[in-house]
């Protein structure tokens, strides 16, 4: 059962994020502190920006897909969304990563059948998914170079997170926003959720809202998803499939809660077990007592494929965007002109 070494973390993870919605005397504390990053961060973004620090641009066009908070916000749906698209569109699309949970250091390629312990479960998830080469390492201009000097065909880099890593120049940035918990508190680390603060989004290209109310300038996406796959094969279900049956849910994803209501809205009643983000499964974490079937994430699903049951089931979804966030980015990348490296 998933109560023993990581209950605490999750526990403390859900407690923060409850804790960073409002503000509460504790945060008043921590305020000094949220200042003192607030300057670190503006003073970091302006030494690149006179070049006191130096970024480096590459000889094909750079979209940034990231997000200001704390945990997921979507990134990862959208980054396969933008490969599919440009696809679509003629362009040889590819991606890199910074593979968090990974234990790579130097750039290399990521595959399907990657372990997820090396290079990250989502770079795995999008190998798999995305039809286009997926690249990791700690630095993503290293990481950048490598998978161009591989891939000569690739005419524009995906660069899933990062929006903060300024050392990559970038031609296009988009903002992903979770629509349901926005901005939280809007204060800073570690007092609230944001890396940078709300003003930043006035610099992107779009801004994206992941499930919610959308204001004038954004663009709207939501995740569809209906069909199950069985874990160890090809067999699928729907909703109605699993009726009358005894249903746990796991999720070690950015936002569990997000998977446990989309359940719901498939019209599925299942015991939700949240973990935290990028968790290490073992397999006494899908160990329930009178279990029927286990649902999971596609990206839970990756690392709990060597040891997952046969009633452990995959739930697959895709992001559902405003396609005038195509319109938008195809205009920027016709506006490259075909800067060099530095």
């Amino acid at each position: 059962m998933p109560h023993s070494t990581g209950a605490s973390s999750i526990k403390f993870a859900a407690w923060l994020q409850r804790q960073w919605q409002g503000v509460t005397p504790w945060q008043v504390l921590l305020l000094p502190l949220a200042l003192a990053f607030a300057v670190l961060s503006a003073t970091r973004r302006l030494c690149y920006r006179v070049g006191l620090l130096r970024s480096y641009g590459m000889s094909v066009p750079v979209i940034v897909v990231g997000n200001l908070t704390v945990g997921g916000a979507g990134k990862t749906p959208l980054v396969l969304w933008l490969a599919e698209f440009l696809r679509s569109q003629g362009y040889r699309p590819g991606i890199i990563s910074r593979g968090y949970g990974g234990r790579a250091l130097r750039p290399q390629s990521v595959s399907g059948a990657s372990d997820p312990a090396l290079v990250g479960d989502e770079p795995v998830l999008l190998a798999r998914r995305a039809q286009c080469p997926v690249w990791v390492g700690v630095r993503r201009v290293e990481v950048a170079r490598a998978l161009l000097a591989a891939r000569p065909d690739c005419d524009v880099l995906i660069s899933d997170d990062g929006l903060q890593h300024y050392r990559l120049r970038r031609d296009a940035e988009i903002a992903v926003v979770d629509g349901e918990r926005r901005f939280g508190n809007a204060l800073l680390l570690p007092a609230g959720p944001l890396r940078e603060p709300r003003s930043r989004l006035a610099s992107v290209d779009a801004v994206v809202v992941n499930d919610g109310a959308v204001a004038a300038g954004e663009y709207a996406m939501r995740l569809s998803g209906a069909i199950f796959r069985r874990l160890h094969n090809e067999e699928t279900a729907t909703a109605p499939d699993f009726a009358g049956k005894r249903l746990h849910a796991i999720a070690g994803i950015g936002h569990p809660q997000r998977f446990f209501a989309h359940l719901r809205k498939l019209g599925l009643t299942a015991i939700g077990h949240p973990f935290p983000d990028h968790h290490a499964f073992r397999p006494q974490d899908l160990q329930f007592d009178n279990a029927d079937a286990i649902l999971m994430t596609e990206k839970d699903a990756v690392k709990c494929a060597a040891f997952a049951s046969d009633n452990c089931w995959v739930l697959a979804v895709s992001a559902e965007v405003d396609a005038a966030l195509g319109s938008r980015l195809l205009e920027k990348l016709r506006k490259h002109h075909g800067r060099q490296t530095a």
